[in-house]
């Protein structure tokens, strides 16, 4: 009996994958449970069509993604601090901060997308990687400079 699984089931397939199993086994575990739907033909179109249309989601999300990407790095943040003489910062710059800078040129990023390994406490030049929707990753450059005194 050919089936289409609607959630991960272990070692059988992933949401989907459309496979063939023994009748007694879809009538009487995957279907009552939902996990899985019959492969008739009208179940099989449906199922492609949500799948089109996930696909069309995705292609558009990461468009936006991409544009979004190409402004956050030909950004460039600048942001001051008082420091020390041998260049460490008092205090240290977080994702909070670069996220209203961000906010400031008109980019409105969440602060838990901007991926700081570890708050900036030194000066000079860094590279900040923020994850945006669909994987794509852009980087931010960050210069922290001392504020005069």
């Amino acid at each position: 009996m050919k089936v289409i699984l609607t959630e991960n089931v272990e070692k059988l397939g992933n949401i989907g994958d459309l496979v063939n199993v023994k009748p007694g086994y879809a009538r009487n575990f995957l279907l009552p449970r939902k996990c899985a739907v019959v492969a008739n033909q009208g179940n099989v179109k449906e199922f492609e069509h949500q799948q089109r249309q996930a696909q069309r989601k995705l292609e558009k999300l990461t468009q936006e993604s991409e544009l979004i990407k190409k402004k956050i790095e030909a950004l460039a943040c600048v942001v001051t601090h008082r420091a020390s003489e041998d260049g460490k910062l008092f205090g240290s710059v977080t994702n909070m901060e670069l996220a209203e800078k961000l906010a400031a040129a008109g980019l409105e990023i969440d602060r838990k997308r901007i991926a700081l390994a570890e708050p900036i406490k030194s000066l000079g030049a860094h590279e900040v990687p923020v994850k945006l929707d669909a994987g794509v990753v852009a980087t931010l450059k960050v210069t922290v400079e001392a504020a005069a005194e």
